[in-house]
């Protein structure tokens, strides 16, 4: 009898083990569009488009077990560029020895009077101060000029944004604060995306971005698209050559049966075991007025050096991101 609790005991052991190397999406059952993320130590830190006012923050351990833990401002701290305006699309980075936080604000159909700011932090969860606006749509000849998206590269910084106006890019001051004087914008995609993500890997920086509608439920058709280049400021080609200028991009991530319109990815992570993995929100096809949770799934590169996740659909569950000493198992 003994030997029989013991091996039933080593069997509810190594069950448990298993069902911990896995996980369901969406990771987290809330509307949290646009995701943000980055890891401090042990610790991930996701920030969203305010369905939360005032700027969401989650904190994980894993990307998949998440926890509200407060939001990045407050009535009386809210950024008050476009006064009436929602805070879109944040972007999360280090700087030096603070957090900076690229944000956009804007009323819905407000094109040319959106636009982009910036906040700063001393740690991660906050509080974030504002320090105001980039600039404006009409100020800086970009009609939508939202979705920031933050790169250093060859110690220069850089900020991306834009959406189905013209993807864009422009250099920022050493402390990414400010619009570097006498900086020049610079299209590097046509009017196919918006959500900038740029990701650099063996030579090549991806330019990801998202097609097609985000917000209408069941009839979303937002999906992830994908092009590369040897610049940082392009030109961005897709497999054929095709420019992203011109509206070429390759087919990252689709909708499938149980989620609609995925998009907006955040930043490509990697696990303790080398593995890369992106955030993104969609719509649950079960809880269409759950509105945009966020998903999980892994990156991989293909022979050629392109990214691909596996059937080019959310996943519904999949074996977990590895962190500490399950790493490598």
């Amino acid at each position: 009898m003994k030997k029989f609790l013991t091996l039933l005991l080593l069997s509810a052991q190594v069950t448990m083990a298993h069902a911990q190397a896995w996980y369901v999406n969406p990771v987290i059952n809330q509307s949290l569009p646009d995701p943000t993320v980055i890891r401090v130590g042990q610790d991930f830190y996701l920030y969203a488009t305010e369905n939360i006012r005032n700027t969401p923050i989650y904190t994980s351990r894993d990307l998949v077990h998440w926890n509200f833990t407060g939001t990045c401002f407050t009535d009386e701290t809210r950024p008050q560029m476009v006064p009436r305006g929602r805070i879109w699309a944040p972007d999360i980075n280090r700087i030096g020895d603070r957090y900076v936080l690229y944000y956009s604000k804007s009323e819905w159909g407000g094109e040319w009077e959106c636009g982009i700011g910036v906040a700063t932090a001393e740690q991660p969860q906050g509080p974030f101060t504002d320090v105001g606006k980039l600039f404006i749509s009409n100020e800086i000849g970009v009609q939508n000029s939202i979705d920031p998206f933050y790169i250093e590269d060859h110690g220069r910084k850089y900020l991306f944004w834009g959406s189905f106006r013209g993807i864009y890019g422009i250099e920022l001051a050493d402390d990414g604060l400010s619009v570097r004087q006498g900086a020049e914008k610079v299209q590097i995609a046509g009017t196919h995306t918006e959500g900038t993500y740029i990701h650099y890997r063996d030579g090549y920086y991806y330019l990801i971005g998202s097609a097609g509608t985000c917000c209408e439920g069941e009839r979303s058709t937002y999906h992830l698209v994908v092009a590369r280049a040897k610049n940082v400021f392009g030109p961005y080609l897709d497999r054929k050559g095709g420019s992203a200028m011109q509206n070429h991009f390759e087919m990252l991530l689709h909708r499938s049966d149980l989620v609609v319109g995925p998009g907006h990815c955040s930043e490509i992570v990697q696990d303790d075991a080398g593995q890369d993995w992106i955030l993104y929100h969609g719509f649950d096809a079960k809880d269409i007025d759950g509105g945009r949770k966020v998903y999980l799934d892994r990156v991989q590169w293909d022979a050629q050096g392109w990214p691909f996740i596996d059937g080019q659909v959310p996943s519904a569950n999949a074996a977990a991101p590895q962190f500490g000493e399950n790493a490598g198992r």
